[in-house]
């Protein structure tokens, strides 16, 4: 059975661990690395799209980095009880057309038994910014 430390009911301390080695995972913006965080069928709704299981996970990351160039995200602690954590996250990217944003958003996480993310509930807004305004380098 796969397991992902740190597991479940999750202290302050722990979760702040698996936050950051979420953020470390998505800043490798490696689909198949992500993908392993996540039970097989892992529910997610990002923003207005609604996504089931690793290989759907992987094949919406493989193309939110193709348009998300110079993608970097950080996460922060928000809360937690027992199997679930909520975090505030940012990131800046820049389009193919050079245009940058930042995208601020909570996610709502909620973890099996042994440590993998069942369900994910992102709420992510988008503001333009000038690539002089960027704070995540």
């Amino acid at each position: 059975m796969e397991k992902k430390l740190p597991l479940p009911p999750f202290t302050e301390e722990t979760a702040k661990i698996k936050i950051q080695m979420a953020e470390d995972a998505w800043n490798s913006q490696d689909p198949e690395r992500v993908s392993k965080a996540y039970t097989a069928d892992s529910e997610w709704r990002n923003r207005d799209q609604f996504i089931n299981g690793r290989e759907s996970i992987k094949a919406f990351l493989s193309e939110k980095w193709k348009k998300e160039l110079h993608y970097k995200l950080k996460k922060e602690y928000w809360a937690h009880s027992g199997n679930r954590i909520a975090v505030r996250f940012e990131y800046e990217y820049q389009t193919e057309a050079g245009d940058w944003f930042r995208a601020y958003g909570n996610e709502n996480w909620e973890f099996d038994k042994n440590g993998l993310m069942q369900k994910r509930f992102a709420s992510i807004n988008d503001l333009p910014i000038l690539a002089s305004e960027r704070k995540l380098l």
